[in-house]
């Protein structure tokens, strides 16, 4: 008997550093891919009618990731666009950097998206504060392994 099951795995590096590029904190954190995000990768198995995944959200919202998530909770300024996507050996990996006076604030969550407003969320997660002052930058990097188990 063939029993396949296939699994996703997301983990994302925070990298915030000060106005002279000095590295002020780093993290690791793991993240939920939605139900929505879920959906999306099935599509795009059929076909190419939704957007690829094409930028990033920080926001300061604090209820749990949960399947059923489609947005953040709380923005913090603007969608970034992707720096760059890669995908290698069963890994997919999103860059963005939230430059100075970009996502100002108390950082607590982020997310994946296919479009700048609305569009559809691939996954989300949620952590403890990442204080980013008006001159920082922070530099986000998020991998999906697909994996089969």
């Amino acid at each position: 008997m063939i029993n396949d099951s296939l699994k996703l795995k997301g983990r994302v590096a925070l990298e915030l550093k000060d106005a002279e590029g000095n590295i002020k904190e780093t993290r690791e954190i793991d993240n939920l891919v939605v139900d929505a995000g879920l959906d999306f990768i099935a599509s795009r198995m059929e076909g190419t009618t939704s957007d690829v995944m094409s930028h990033m959200g920080l926001g300061s919202g604090t209820t749990a990731a949960a399947a059923g998530d489609t947005d953040l909770e709380s923005l913090l300024g603007s969608r970034e666009a992707l720096d760059s996507t890669t995908a290698t050996d069963n890994v997919i990996t999103y860059v963005s950097s939230f430059e100075a006076g970009d996502a100002t604030g108390a950082v607590t969550e982020a997310g994946i998206f296919n479009a700048s407003t609305a569009g559809t969320m691939l996954c989300r997660t949620v952590f403890d504060v990442v204080n980013k002052a008006a001159d920082d930058t922070l530099q986000v990097s998020w991998s999906i392994t697909i994996s089969a188990s």
